[in-house]
């Protein structure tokens, strides 16, 4: 499996790395996870700059695509530059998006009138584009999810895990990122939010 994990300049750091993270405990079972850019160097909005592992085109053939969020994702949203050289088919990929990621989700027309998440700061955008915005952490609508809140990544990475292999894989990646002394408690909750959207 190809993951794509989107990465733009401005981008929040906890966005890219916890998703990336918790994907790649799949690794031993032939998962390929890649900071992709649209640039070989991005920037973070706390100044951590990261080298692109894969250009932006290797998301338009990789199973699955995430778009995190960042400063500049209104920006990027009208940039056509960067939006074209994305071609994403929610029939053969799974996409989510995370914060203000779903400005972008609507830019390229992927969510087609379906409600969706987002954090708060983004949330009066997303609705000036007459999208609905849950106050819940993820929500998904067959291969397009959502989601709102840095700490939210931990459930879209859940998802994607669940969607591509199945509820055993997912719930083993959240339960070796939990805190000691939660991990039970971190999974059964973290399955709460999922489940429902497998």
């Amino acid at each position: 499996m190809d993951i794509a994990v989107l990465t733009f300049d401005g981008f929040n750091e906890l966005d890219s790395f916890i998703a990336s993270a918790i994907l790649n405990r799949m690794k031993p079972h032939g998962w390929n996870v890649q900071i992709t850019c649209p640039t070989d160097v991005v920037k973070s909005m706390n100044g951590v700059e990261v080298v692109a592992q894969q250009p932006l085109e290797f998301a338009n053939q990789a199973d699955a695509v995430l778009f995190g969020s960042g400063m500049l994702t209104r920006q990027i949203a009208t940039d056509q530059t960067i939006l074209s050289r994305l071609s994403l088919d929610p029939n053969r990929q799974i996409i989510g998006a995370q914060c203000s990621g779903t400005l972008l989700l609507a830019a390229l027309d992927l969510l087609n009138g379906v409600s969706a998440c987002t954090d708060l700061t983004t949330k009066p955008w997303v609705q000036e584009l007459g999208i609905e915005v849950l106050e819940q952490p993820l929500h998904a609508h067959g291969n397009v999810a959502t989601s709102g809140g840095c700490m939210s990544s931990q459930y879209l990475a859940a998802w994607v895990i669940g969607k591509l292999a199945d509820i055993e894989h997912a719930k083993a990646a959240i339960h070796y990122v939990a805190p000691v002394g939660e991990k039970e408690k971190s999974v059964e909750h973290c399955l709460s939010v999922v489940e429902a959207y497998l």
